[in-house]
């Protein structure tokens, strides 16, 4: 009797997720943040008296539409706060700092920024700050570098929010936001097979023993049974179209020219689609039902793309509970 190969061990990968987010702004949110660039702080004023600093544009209590924007003062109060005592890339300050919610005077709510502060023992609920602002001020929030704590004058009133228009010569009308997330990424033993599996130009799922469903990746579970997928199937490798998108829009640092399309592919012999690039035939000859093959990257381990296999259509009835 031969000994059953141990299971592969699980793979680990750095994942770094990152992308620009784009959006334009309305004139609440165009007003806010180009009053940060030229150092003053708006809120926008509620039905009910309140006045919201970051302002928003619709009433969070009744829906209302909100226009009536106001000027309130660069110093506030901690509200409440947590120590960061290793700042990550993109944070606003290098070294340590605390997060804190600062109830600036003349609001209502919190806003949320950095604090200045030589360490935790000199932060606490209630401490008074100030905004510092940063040198150079283009629109976006990172225009106020950081709060920093301030003695308060006690001989100058509480400052009252002011009316403002907020009109600005050449207003803010869009920002871009970086998006970006690091982590460890473990596909765990399923996908671990699955990928070894690939490394050899095979596509292997694994079967419910309940349902029988062929799942393509696995996932190690049968997420309707709820029991273990321990028997391996291997699908394909030519599969059908059941649905697809062209896309117009290129995205950055990736090489291929569009239009192209993105589809998803029933592999022969899956219980689900999955996604795929297809090439090799104009773009507009893409169709629901077309079968496709996979052409496989330069060093072998994952398909880089899927072509037409000349085949004559698969019939809708096949692929339809797939789509």
């Amino acid at each position: 009797m031969t000994a059953a190969a141990p299971p592969p061990e699980a793979l680990r990968a750095p994942l770094v997720v990152e992308f620009p987010f784009t959006r334009s702004l309305g004139p609440v949110q165009s007003a806010f943040l180009t009053g940060l660039r030229e150092r003053t702080v708006l809120g926008v004023r509620t039905e009910a008296g309140g006045v919201l600093v970051p302002p928003v544009e619709y009433d969070p209590a009744t829906a209302a539409e909100l226009r009536e924007l106001v000027e309130v003062a660069p110093t506030g109060t901690v509200t409440t706060w947590a120590w960061n005592p290793e700042p990550r890339r993109g944070q606003p300050l290098a070294t340590p700092f605390a997060w804190v919610l600062v109830r600036l005077d003349g609001a209502d709510t919190a806003l949320l920024h950095a604090l200045d502060a030589p360490g935790p023992e000199a932060v606490r609920t209630g401490l008074r700050v100030r905004i510092r602002w940063a040198a150079e001020r283009s629109g976006a929030i990172t225009d106020i570098a950081c709060f920093e704590p301030y003695e308060d004058d006690e001989s100058t009133p509480e400052r009252e929010p002011a009316p403002h228009d907020g009109r600005f010569e050449d207003p803010v009308a869009g920002i871009v936001a970086p998006a970006r997330l690091d982590y460890t990424y473990s596909p765990g033993r399923a996908q671990t097979r699955y990928l070894h599996g690939l490394a050899e130009r095979r596509t292997v799922g694994e079967r419910c023993p309940s349902c029988a469903q062929v799942y393509v990746p696995p996932r190690g579970a049968c997420p309707t049974c709820g029991v273990a997928t321990t028997d391996r199937v291997e699908v394909g490798p030519r599969g059908t179209v059941t649905t697809f998108c062209i896309v117009n829009i290129k995205a950055k640092n990736l090489d291929i020219e569009v239009p192209y399309v993105y589809a998803h592919i029933a592999l022969d012999g899956a219980g689900l689609a999955l996604h795929g690039r297809i090439a090799g035939t104009p773009y507009d000859q893409v169709r629901m039902g077309l079968r496709v093959e996979p052409v496989w990257s330069e060093d072998g381990r994952y398909p880089d793309h899927y072509r037409p296999t000349g085949e004559p259509d698969a019939d809708y009835d096949t692929y339809k509970e797939l789509l």
